[in-house]
């Protein structure tokens, strides 16, 4: 009964819809309306209401959004004779209409996410032996010895546990290798790598060649190992000792199951967040996939593997002889085809890892780049929406996740298109400036409510936009060229850890200063057109004002490419950890304020310390999580201050044994709960209008920013605006 009541009410709901949606009614009742649905989405966004309402408020979004399809569609493209301006014209058309697609897949995948789940209790005699892979290429040894000691410390039966480094940068193929350079540098890789395995009590393993990529290495990981779950982690993500405790247990109450994936949190910045300067306080961009989109990908059993941070179980990937490595992107793939085959999948959302992001804007880039084109691989070889044995609610939500690789066909028309209407004439819609202004601002203002209202506390306004602003001038040709040649793309290992030493403007940047000196003419053709043209100023003014918003993402862009430099060579996490600091016969009570691979900074209690000063060796003394055979680190001292609480002091660690970077790992890497945290004190909602004033500030700024690395006057620049949180007064210092 209850079940043929709810159906019958989404059934007369989109009835309602349907009929509002081709309703014949005049431009202000039409502005009246999306104004009223506008309000009443505001007013349920207030109260926070949740379950049916959140689902009527998105309900109404979509009907003012169909209604700009369907005024679209029928009112506003030139006739097909007129071929100058029915091409540039349907290309925006069909950019709107992938746009209003991807919201339509969006609202179904995420519409009702999952809650975060609590794992499943086991027995210590009832748990499964487990794998660890490592893979890893060109990373270095002291990369390598952080993630493998932290995997070493998890909290798990030591004789149910191996951690496997899989070497690909030190194969036959590369030993053996007619450059002689390239020959001895592997060869001495290969001895390093070994050396600091068995230091640290990990499993080296190579091969012969170096065939299909990161798939194939894991793949040959799988052939020689035989724990019943495999754990995989990139060679920059450091597992928390909990990571085994909170997935382990998901695989004695699903027999089926053959992922569960954790999300990936990042210590560092990316190159937006370092350069713009929003790491410590606005959600990071891979949070809203992470918090969000995985939580309702797996509300349809659609969770896909993700590369790393997952435990997948062993029955299952031999079903697909190991690891899918048709694509670049052999974790969607393999996750694909086992969803196919019936297998399920789990997401847990609690980070679990630490990892690096790429530091420069060019490696970032390399990275999305080999994203873009994986998927697209998948789309050509496994095509999701016609794969037997999905489910069509599956079908749906890997249609989402591919589709959205679009992305810059749909942005590279939005920047254009009011730039053939300013330069060259070309009437890209049939409509008088009013009508697109009503149509269009209600629709804008719809969507922004629909997108505040799925991922508010996760993506601030604009931010979207100005990452597919970024990437689309690499990534478009990128998936030009994968869609002419499927098979072209080749895997390419993203470059972590850079030296960020010099401000600079990327090597990468120059599109981006040249399409915003496009968009300034445009600004300057708007207003010759309007003193020339004042009977189509309303056309003319809106169209203006479309390129003007493009001018300020291309604006803030300018910062994102310039580089700020910085000499950290590592990344710090707040720990707040208690702690002795040792030197000679004194021992000094310290706190441990934050930490990073390389070194700490400290607070010492007691301020009168003979022989302190910069460049004094001294021994960090500390309680680690696991059980280790020593508790102390040596150091030397970098800097010093004091302030009324004690001494501060800057030290680096002296690592002259494999226990010691079992200490740094313990420090860093052991406990989960300080990533949840930090992410926490950035998940706020800001708002709409509150988050655009704060996004139109900063692209002023970073315009002049940007124009200042150009011209080299960087030199002289003025600190950033800060975000709003940071105005309030909050802090979230996690890397400093």
């Amino acid at each position: 009964m209850k079940k043929g009541l709810f159906v019958a009410f989404w059934a007369v709901a989109a009835t309602l819809i349907l009929l509002l949606v081709a309703l014949p009614i005049n431009l202000q009742t039409h502005l009246i309306a999306g104004l009223v649905v506008v309000a009443c989405m505001i007013v349920l966004k207030f109260f926070r209401l949740q379950g049916i309402w959140r689902l009527i408020a998105l309900a109404l979004g979509t009907a003012i959004v169909l209604r700009y399809v369907f005024w679209r569609t029928t009112s506003t493209l030139p006739p097909i004779t007129d071929l100058v301006n029915y091409i540039p014209a349907i290309l925006l058309y069909v950019a709107e209409m992938y746009s209003v697609l991807m919201l339509f897949l969006s609202l179904f995948v995420v519409s009702s996410p999952l809650p975060s789940r609590r794992p499943p209790k086991i027995g210590e005699a009832e748990l499964p032996s487990v794998d660890v892979f490592v893979p890893s290429y060109n990373e270095s040894a002291s990369l390598l010895a952080s993630t493998l000691a932290a995997a070493k410390a998890m909290n798990y039966p030591a004789d149910k546990l191996t951690v496997w480094l899989l070497d690909d940068g030190g194969t036959d193929q590369k030993c053996q290798s007619t450059d002689k350079l390239q020959a001895e540098e592997a060869k001495a890789r290969r001895a390093e790598l070994q050396a600091l395995c068995a230091a640290l009590d990990v499993t080296y393993l190579t091969r012969a060649k170096n065939l299909h990529a990161k798939a194939g290495n894991l793949n040959n990981g799988l052939e020689h190992s035989t724990g019943d779950l495999v754990a995989v982690f990139d060679a920059d993500h450091a597992p928390a000792r909990s990571f085994l405790e909170e997935t382990v247990g998901y695989f004695s109450t699903e027999k089926n199951l053959f992922l569960v994936q954790t999300p990936h949190f990042f210590i560092n910045p990316d190159p937006l967040e370092r350069n713009l300067g929003t790491f410590d306080t606005m959600p990071s961009e891979n949070e809203m996939f992470y918090g969000i989109i995985q939580r309702g990908l797996d509300r349809w059993n659609a969770a896909f593997f993700c590369g790393s941070a997952a435990l997948l179980r062993r029955e299952a990937l031999q079903e697909t002889n190991g690891f899918s490595g048709i694509s670049i992107t052999e974790d969607c793939e393999t996750a694909l085809e086992l969803h196919s085959r019936g297998w399920k999948s789990i997401y847990v959302d609690k980070p679990l890892i630490a990892g690096l992001q790429p530091d420069t804007f060019a490696s970032f880039i390399g990275q999305r780049s080999r994203w873009a084109q994986g998927m697209m691989q998948i789309m050509r070889y496994r095509f999701p929406p016609l794969k037997r044995g999905l489910t069509l609610a599956q079908r749906l939500c890997y249609m989402s996740s591919t589709l959205f690789w679009f992305f810059p066909f749909t942005r590279f028309c939005f920047l254009i298109s009011p730039l053939c209407y300013l330069f060259f004439s070309l009437e890209i819609f049939t409509a008088s400036g009013g009508e697109f202004l009503a149509y269009t601002s209600t629709y804008m203002m719809v969507n922004f409510m629909m997108q505040n209202y799925l991922y508010g506390r996760y993506r601030w306004p604009w931010i979207s936009d100005l990452y597919e602003f970024i990437q689309t001038v690499y990534l478009l040709p990128a998936i030009l060229s994968v869609i002419a040649n499927p098979s072209k793309p080749t895997f390419k290992v993203t470059a972590k850890n850079e030296a960020m030493n010099l401000s600079r403007v990327s090597e990468l940047g120059a599109p981006f200063y040249i399409i915003f000196g496009l968009l300034l003419l445009g600004v300057i053709a708007t207003a010759v057109r309007v003193w020339a043209e004042p009977y189509k100023a309303d056309v003319t003014l809106v169209t203006g004002a479309w390129n003007f918003l493009n001018l300020i993402i291309a604006g803030c862009a300018l910062g994102v490419v310039s580089e700020r430099g910085t000499r950290r060579q590592s990344h710090r996490v707040r720990t707040m950890r208690q702690g002795r600091f040792i030197m000679g016969d004194k021992v000094v009570d310290a706190v441990i304020l934050d930490v990073s691979v390389g070194g700490a900074n400290l607070r010492l209690t007691q301020s009168a310390l003979p022989g302190l000063k910069k460049g004094a060796l001294g021994t960090l003394e500390f309680s680690p999580y696991s059980k280790l055979p020593i508790n102390q680190l040596p150091m030397e001292v970098r800097k010093m201050s004091m302030d009324e609480k004690g001494v501060l002091m800057g030290c680096r660690f002296l690592t002259d044994t494999p226990e010691h970077y079992r200490l740094i790992a313990d420090l860093v890497f052991a406990n989960a709960d300080q990533w949840s945290e930090f992410q926490k004190r950035r998940h706020q909602d800001i708002g709409i209008l509150r988050g655009t004033l704060w996004f139109f500030s900063v692209a002023v700024y970073q315009t002049g920013r940007g124009l200042a690395y150009l011209l080299g006057l960087h030199k002289f620049g003025a600190p950033a605006p800060v975000s709003p949180s940071t105005a309030a007064g909050e802090s979230a210092p996690l890397a400093k």
